[in-house]
């Protein structure tokens, strides 16, 4: 049994920024998400939003908490390229606010200013006891023993904290430990007990940032009343974040927190058999089939989430082909008219995305990469629109000689044909590495489309399902944005975005293989007919290939890209730091090296194409975290602790250029090492150097560490691997929330036949009844909240 709690993000955009950016300079606003509470040290950084004082993103995270993470906060700054960047300001939400709407929070949230005394972060280690007996009078004793993950207040990337207690009337304080933010003081304070203050009394400790010349800074503070005085205490504190007023300026926001408890797979063993039951016989008409209750019973709102998931689980099943298959054909009884064929949000639509992403990502991005680059690094200006050529924009044609609009629309019509053409070429040639398992559900869509639609003068129709599903799902929405696929890292200048639209308007016209009905709804399209009508001939050309890559003789071919499920790869670039035993010799620095994860190593060599000559084994990752900022100078920076066959623990610093790419490495490294079994439980955010530990300033090289390693803290990717448990806990919560509209949808003959999946949803009803009744009963901790 073990805790998921996975939460959907989708930044919308932002209006009324405050415009005191002014003169030549643009503000260029784009938006942060961090953490100001323990454990969840992650930071998602989106693309800048260049020239706007009212951005749009729509950009989408997943993001996989600790079960006792309490806030998540958005940070919303003005970039700078010669200073750092300004801080606009942010939008908290705690815990509370989002477990209390599980279908999701969405709407505008005000921009609150940034009060430095307010961020607060970390804990402390405290110890608290009451000395003496009888008729001496008793004595409080507080001991302040470390704290962890403090604020970091100076330039130096760090903190100069003390301790501040006090308690009936004194104070005292502790020494400064200078230059951490995981400093240990290990000083004890006794103060005189007052027994007449037992509701009212407060024990008070706050923790301070010294500074020599300005005022001390703010950094947390803890409160215990006299009552926690009973017994001998010791705990770690929590630091949160106050609830701001004031406004700068809104932020759309979409939230959504799944907090779920997954049972045992043989707790799901019933359900998963139940629905691999549904897709692998036919419909018989003894019951209602199970898929058909799922696809009449979801709502438009969840149609998203159900098709995500019901994917996932057939996947881990490898009966993904079968499911589909069984949507195409419910879809195509409820058709009438073949034109609008799959272009609703069904189902099987959303289903088919989902499948796509989840399979084809790979064969995406290998398809669109090179183009995409090209038209991001020519920044051609590019428009066919006669009311929207800018001939400011355009630039001279020649010396002193302005360009006329037909010059303008003469070479967009010419440079759109060549990447017309370059993308078209890379489309037939991309039917010998595309997935087996696409060509294999495209295969049975197109067959079953054309038993559907026989005559003929519905002859494309087979073809248009595919595009429907190809170009119009898949590769158009990836030109259009190719952030949001992960082929580009920041969104695209206005001058690129409208070259990326165009292309994407002419995809979808071959995808839609209609020249006609787009030339009369935009006729300045008109230029591009004839490489529309070629590249529909070239189309049609590609899916009967594709369709038929099913053939023996075809196999070997997709050998290289064939889907594996659960598996884990990941690869690129990174700059390393190799250690032993946790030093760090100042002589050795950061190498570029070509890293690539695997599913049982992590390897890397010097260049792409040379041979891997070092190896991690991945069983003996020990720890995946962050490294300080003030250790190299940049905050995204993480060690790879690792033990050897010698006994000895090795540890390799790897240096990324963005925060996002350290977050991916992060996520894609945890999740390939979750099943390891000598993982570390805490670990040195700092390294090792003058004999010393640079965090915690301990001199021990074998010092346990001063920090929580975060093993569970990770982004959800297309290329994760596969957790069926989750995806079927999941389908379970959307069966017991529509488990009213199945029964209604079924005749009183057919109960009989739905009783096998009510007592499947009791089962596991009463099992995770269980598993709660089980932790209640569990001695629990007392647990006290940082109040600042």
């Amino acid at each position: 049994v073990y805790e998921a709690q996975v939460l959907s993000i989708t930044v919308v955009n932002e209006k009324l920024l405050p415009g005191f950016v002014t003169g030549d300079f643009e503000l260029l606003p784009h938006c942060v998400q961090s953490n100001h509470f323990l454990f969840f040290n992650l930071s998602l950084r989106t693309a800048t939003i260049w020239k706007t004082l009212s951005p749009f993103w729509g950009e989408e995270y997943t993001v996989h908490l600790p079960p006792y993470f309490r806030t998540v906060s958005f940070y919303v700054l003005d970039e700078d390229s010669l200073s750092r960047d300004d801080v606009i300001g942010k939008v908290s939400i705690t815990k509370e606010v989002l477990t209390a709407k599980p279908q999701g929070v969405d709407g505008w949230m005000n921009l609150t200013e940034i009060d430095p005394d307010e961020e607060v972060q970390g804990e402390i280690h405290l110890q608290i006891s009451v000395l003496g007996d009888g008729d001496i009078p008793r004595k409080l004793c507080c001991q302040v023993l470390e704290a962890r993950d403090l604020a970091k207040k100076d330039r130096n990337g760090a903190s100069d904290p003390f301790v501040r207690v006090r308690y009936n009337g004194k104070t005292y304080e502790s020494t400064v430990v200078k230059k951490s933010c995981y400093p240990r003081w290990n000083e004890s304070f006794e103060f005189e007990l007052d027994e007449t203050l037992a509701d009212t009394g407060l024990l008070s400790v706050e923790v301070w940032d010294w500074d020599l010349v300005s005022r001390n800074d703010f950094l947390g503070k803890v409160t215990v009343q006299n009552r926690h005085f009973l017994e001998s205490l010791e705990i770690w504190f929590r630091g949160f974040p106050h609830v701001l007023k004031g406004t700068l300026g809104s932020l759309r926001l979409q939230l959504r927190l799944r907090d779920e408890v997954v049972l045992p797979s043989s707790h799901y063993k019933p359900l998963t058999e139940l629905l691999s039951q549904s897709v692998g016989s036919q419909l018989n008409g003894n019951w209602p089939d199970f898929i058909m209750l799922i696809d009449e019973t979801t709502t438009a709102e969840s149609r998203q989430e159900v098709a995500n998931n019901l994917v996932k689980l057939f996947l881990g099943q490898g009966l993904v082909k079968e499911f589909l298959d069984v949507l195409f054909k419910l879809e195509l009884e409820k058709t009438t008219e073949p034109n609008t064929l799959f272009r609703s949000n069904s189902l099987a639509s959303k289903s088919m995305e989902s499948f796509l992403k989840v399979a084809g990502m790979q064969y995406l991005h290998r398809l669109l990469g090179p183009i995409i680059n090209r038209i991001f690094e020519e920044k051609k200006y590019v428009e066919l629109d006669p009311s929207k050529v800018e001939l400011k924009e355009a630039g001279c044609a020649g010396l002193h000689r302005q360009q006329t609009e037909s010059d303008i629309i003469q070479q967009s019509s010419s440079l759109l044909q060549s990447y017309l053409s370059e993308l078209l070429t890379s489309i037939l040639q991309s039917a010998s590495y595309c997935p087996l398992l696409i060509c294999q559900v495209f295969h049975q869509l197109y067959l079953r489309v054309q038993e559907c639609f026989p005559d003929p003068e519905y002859r494309k129709v087979k073809f248009i399902a595919v595009t429907s599903f190809l170009c119009l799902r898949f590769i158009s929405p990836a030109i259009m944005s190719p952030k949001l696929f992960h082929l580009r890292e920041k969104h695209a200048d206005a001058r690129t975005s409208r070259t990326l639209l165009l292309l994407a308007k002419a995809v979808q016209t071959i995808g839609n293989m209609d020249t006609l009905a787009c030339c009369s709804k935009e006729p300045w399209m008109v230029c591009l007919q004839s490489a529309i009508q070629q590249g529909i001939t070239q189309l049609k050309d590609f899916i009967t290939k594709l369709v038929n890559c099913h053939e023996p003789e075809d196999l070997e071919l997709q050998t290289r890209m064939s889907l594996q499920c659960g598996t884990m790869e990941k690869e690129g670039f990174l700059f390393l730091h190799r250690t032993k035993d946790k030093c760090m010799p100042m002589t050795s620095p950061f190498k570029k090296y070509y890293v690539t994860l695997s599913k049982d190593t992590l390897s890397y060599s010097r260049t792409q194409h040379s041979k891997k000559s070092l190896f991690i084994s991945l069983p003996k990752i020990r720890a995946v975290e962050k490294v300080e900022e003030k250790c190299f100078g940049s905050a995204n920076v993480m060690q790879i602790i690792s033990s050897e066959d010698s006994g000895q623990m090795g540890c390799e610093k790897g240096y990324l250029m963005s925060v996002n790419e350290l977050n991916h490495w992060l996520s894609a490294l945890r999740k390939a090492c979750s099943h390891n079994t000598n993982t570390m439980s805490c670990y040195h955010p700092g390294i090792y150097k003058a004999d010393r530990w640079s965090c915690c300033h301990q001199k021990e090289k074998s010092d346990p560490g001063c920090d929580k390693t975060r093993h569970g803290v990770t982004l959800q990717e297309w290329y994760d691997p596969l957790d069926p448990d989750l995806e079927a806990q999941l389908i379970y919560q959307h069966l017991c929330s529509v488990q009213h509209d199945c029964f209604d949808l079924t005749d009183q003959k057919k109960v009989d036949g739905l009783s096998k999946l009510f007592s499947i949803l009791q089962d596991l009803h009463d099992a995770h009844a269980a598993v709660e009744e089980e932790e209640r009963s569990k001695n629990k901790n007392l647990f006290l909240e940082l109040q600042t």
